[in-house]
């Protein structure tokens, strides 16, 4: 992994997600350089100026983007707005969640994502899911070169991490490309459910996990026979808890297995395993709707797969980095070895030769994302065999 910030793990991890999700290196590196001191007070001190940073090269993009748009170039303003889009929410992603600006900042970040996916014409749909009573977002990218419904994923967020990334990281486009459409959700917890909507999010996955199966069943587009379930980091959690309690879900696949988060939150008061944001106390609490520590510690272990991953009968792919600094690789073995009824359990452990051993491919951001496309594809062909 690329570390221009020496020793700060989650200032060099949310850098190289920019860059995964569709930052520009020369841009990246701009905005690195004035919070080279910053960061060495540690991941939560000095993040205000990580944002000051991030927003002012958005704004310089932005300023570029408006010239090409006043001159009828909406294309080349549209990759810039999509990419001032990126800076905006790497910038938010960042903050506590009583920092005031960051609201502004992420909401300027879905307005200019959306502007910026209208302007290219790319192949994207802004969609809401019913759940209890209320909705959350989505973005529907449609299969490319299929005649008829086609083969659907849903794709699920992991505990930061939001729909617009997720696009931006290009796993939508690699599934895209090999026939098989892909649901991006901000379940609760997450990106608009959490942010703007109010919803908080829960270990029972399935909730909102068959929502979005349900959403699915609507669309004449989808093949309602073969639907899957996807989710990357939390994900690796969230996922094998929907496909073993919804087993209508015919595949489930995680990049990076997350068996027992509840296990790896004790462990992480003792500072086994680098957190993923800044102020990481508050944030899991922020998402999972509770008021102190200790009560986010008392309700913990229910994020654990171990007691219903038995009913898990589709097939299952477990894909996690040799290197993850975050995630043991011993929570993918027992994903693995618990999934005693799945389809087939397939499983890879990446290594220094593939160029990608940090957690969710932060490193790379290829190699899993590639192998894990073409992983579906393969199995959905399985199914009309």
């Amino acid at each position: 992994m690329w570390e221009p910030f020496a020793g700060n793990y989650i200032w060099n991890l949310g850098t190289n997600l920019n860059l995964m999700c569709g930052g520009n290196i020369g841009e990246v590196t701009a905005a690195c350089a004035p919070i080279f001191e910053a960061a060495k007070a540690g991941e939560d001190a000095g993040t205000a100026l990580y944002f000051d940073s991030w927003i002012d090269m958005a704004g310089k993009v932005l300023a570029s983007a408006d010239a090409d748009l006043a001159k009828g170039r909406r294309l080349s303003a549209g990759t810039k707005y999509q990419r001032a889009a990126n800076y905006l929410l790497t910038a938010e992603r960042m903050q506590a969640r009583d920092y005031a600006p960051r609201r502004k900042a992420y909401n300027d970040g879905l307005a200019y994502f959306k502007r910026g996916v209208e302007l290219q014409g790319l192949n994207v749909e802004f969609v809401k899911i019913p759940y209890e009573g209320t909705f959350f977002t989505a973005l529907f990218v449609a299969a490319e070169g299929v005649d008829g419904p086609a083969p659907c994923v849903v794709s699920c967020n992991g505990l930061d991490s939001m729909k617009e990334q997720i696009f931006g990281a290009g796993n939508p486009e690699a599934n895209r490309i090999r026939g098989i459409s892909t649901l991006v959700i901000d379940q609760p917890g997450t990106g608009e459910a959490l942010r703007n909507l109010g919803l908080a999010g829960r270990y029972d996955a399935e909730a909102w996990g068959s929502a979005a199966y349900d959403y699915l069943l609507t669309r004449d587009d989808v093949d309602h026979d073969r639907i899957g379930m996807f989710g990357l980091s939390l994900g690796g959690y969230f996922a094998p808890r929907i496909a073993s309690m919804d087993t209508r879900f015919k595949l489930c696949c995680v990049m990076g297995a997350n068996h027992n988060w509840g296990e790896m939150q004790e462990r992480r008061r003792h500072r086994e395993g680098d957190n993923p944001v800044p102020h990481y106390w508050d944030h899991v609490m922020w998402v999972f709707g509770k008021d102190t520590v200790e009560d986010f510690m008392d309700w913990a272990p229910n994020m654990d797969l171990t007691p219903v991953i038995a009913n898990m009968t589709c097939p299952f792919f477990i894909m996690h980095g040799g290197g993850d600094r975050q995630i043991p690789v011993e929570y993918a073995e027992q994903s693995r070895d618990q999934a005693v009824n799945a389809a087939k359990v397939d499983y890879f452990v990446t290594g220094p030769e593939h160029f990608e051993v940090e957690h969710c491919g932060a490193d790379n951001g290829t190699f899993m994302r590639d192998m894990l496309a073409d992983w579906m594809a393969e199995t959905f062909e399985e199914m009309t065999a």
